[in-house]
């Protein structure tokens, strides 16, 4: 018997197909994404759909409880403030924030159905820690933080929510800066622990959120960035 019902937005590529992975023996899966193919063989329900083109989640297609949402899309504008236009700030907000938003207030009812139920996204280390060229991403972040705080306070002690604040992670969104030996020897080496992340390693930080052995924890974000937002070396 399955454990859980669980829905994965994103489940499709990067930490999201990973973390399908991870779970889908376990549990039952609902993978929300725009291509199913790499999640051919998986045991998983999965349904099309884009979160960012403004159109309601057909909520009669998941079950009745869902223990576990897990928001997986994400952006990676990375520029100079003075060249990003405000619509690239508009869709980052879109694909980061709101996307999770109106998922959310779909699926409420049936999270609150579930007695043990957890909310897992995923924000970056550049909200806490200042870096150039992160202005879209950081302030779309940042309100996924705000979101996290706020829904942890409000669906207390029913829902817990907590997000995962990372560092560079070596997925398809990241290519573009580790496409080369030069870019990822650097990439590498700008975090303490001498290595970039992996879609592993977020999965199963994910993993351990929505299980009860982190059933006291609510209202938290995680850095998981090899140690580059706190530490100097």
């Amino acid at each position: 018997m399955k454990n859980k019902n669980i829905l994965v937005v994103g489940g499709s590529s990067g930490i999201g197909l990973e973390l399908v992975k991870q779970l889908a023996s376990d549990n039952q899966l609902f993978v929300l994404g725009r291509n199913q193919a790499p999640l051919a063989g998986l045991d998983v329900h999965f349904i099309s759909h884009d979160v960012t083109d403004g159109t309601d989640l057909d909520s009669s297609t998941l079950p009745e409880r869902l223990d576990g949402f897990v928001y997986c899309p994400g952006s990676i504008n990375l520029r100079p403030f003075k060249g990003i236009k405000p619509e690239v700030f508009q869709q980052d907000m879109e694909v980061n924030a709101f996307g999770a938003v109106r998922t959310l207030q779909k699926i409420a009812p049936l999270l609150m159905n579930s007695s043990e139920a957890s909310i897992v996204f995923f924000s970056t280390v550049a909200v806490q820690t200042g870096m150039p060229f992160h202005s879209s991403i950081a302030m779309a972040k940042g309100a996924l933080e705000g979101l996290t705080r706020s829904l942890a306070a409000e669906w207390a002690p029913k829902v817990r929510v907590n997000s995962i604040a990372l560092s560079l992670v070596d997925t398809p969104l990241a290519a573009k800066f580790t496409n080369n030996a030069d870019k990822l020897e650097k990439a590498n080496a700008r975090h303490p622990l001498g290595r970039m992340g992996s879609a592993a390693d977020a999965a199963q930080m994910t993993v351990f959120l929505l299980s009860e052995k982190s059933s006291w924890m609510t209202g938290q974000i995680l850095h998981l960035d090899g140690g580059i937002g706190n530490l100097k070396t």
